[in-house]
């Protein structure tokens, strides 16, 4: 609770609520959470947010996991198993990853290159489709750098460039601009995707912050649940202001900010331990809006 004994000595005004998970839990029926953030670091499981979300499941929370992994749900679980991560913190998985598939569903047959690690392939398993270079493509989906160790977005603009000059559609299947791996901010998808539109391409987001992810969310929550759920009683998880506070702001749902995910360095967070609330406070008032509450990790009494 080291936010809420800041903001008594500070005179910050009009922070969101340090609330204990506990406390906010039972105000919502369906938790929308993020994976990379908030399970997980890149590099470390955490075990506190999955006990968190057990006992929200324990006492008839539904939690749907919600992630920009450009990955089918079931290569999510098995990375979440490698991480200490129990599948019984959570009811069912939703992929940015399933969005693209359904997306290339509706082109049968089409060519298309593949830019990004081959460990993502697996989304396009039983899809109607050949994969093919760049030269001979219709369109291009992208699911991360080939090698985010060591390349940056610039790395890709001559490609980019040629990829423009055909006009070809990109499909960006990870809207993540960054991610944390063991402390450290890696490129993402949407990196490349942003270049892709600043040389004048044209490219169609699958995961978070658009609405399709979380149309595919809410249909996953009334199959489970077996009837709609009002939107004021779904809870969106995340770490991303960019991503999880301005996706579940624009299908109408709370959100619980992460403090110690993608944004700790610029939250006082790494350097001290502690947030910084004027920090915090500047970070909102640049953002798309204001989260329900905010938490530094997901825990169930933090």
């Amino acid at each position: 609770m080291a936010l809420g004994r800041a903001m008594k000595a500070d005179a910050t005004p009009a922070l969101p609520p340090c609330l204990p998970f506990a406390e906010l839990a039972p105000r919502y029926d369906v938790l929308l959470c993020d994976v990379w953030g908030v399970l997980h670091n890149g590099a470390q499981g955490r075990p506190d947010a999955a006990d968190a979300l057990e006992r929200a499941r324990a006492a008839g929370a539904t939690v749907i996991l919600v992630s920009n992994a450009p990955r089918p749900p079931d290569g999510v679980a098995k990375i979440l198993d490698g991480f200490g991560i129990p599948r019984s913190a959570y009811d069912a998985i939703v992929t940015s990853g399933m969005v693209t598939a359904a997306l290339l569903a509706q082109r049968p047959g089409v060519k298309m290159w593949h830019l990004g690690p081959d460990r993502d392939l697996g989304i396009y398993d039983g899809l109607d489709l050949a994969l093919t270079d760049l030269k001979s493509a219709e369109l291009i989906v992208c699911t991360g750098l080939f090698d985010d160790t060591v390349e940056t977005p610039e790395d890709y603009r001559d490609t980019l460039k040629a990829a423009q000059a055909r006009d070809l559609p990109f499909i960006c299947a990870n809207p993540d601009i960054v991610v944390e791996r063991g402390g450290e901010l890696i490129w993402c998808a949407g990196a490349i995707a942003e270049a892709y539109q600043t040389l004048g391409g044209s490219a169609v987001y699958c995961g978070k912050p658009h609405l399709p992810i979380y149309e595919t969310a809410f249909a996953t929550a009334r199959a489970l649940r077996g009837s709609d759920t009002p939107r004021e009683r779904f809870l969106a998880i995340g770490d991303a202001l960019r991503t999880d506070l301005a996706g579940a702001l624009g299908a109408g749902i709370d959100c619980l900010f992460v403090a110690a995910g993608i944004h700790a360095g610029e939250l006082g967070l790494e350097e001290t331990g502690t947030l910084d609330p004027h920090a915090l406070a500047r970070l909102l008032e640049d953002g798309p809006g204001r989260p329900v509450a905010v938490t530094t990790r997901l825990a169930w009494g933090a």
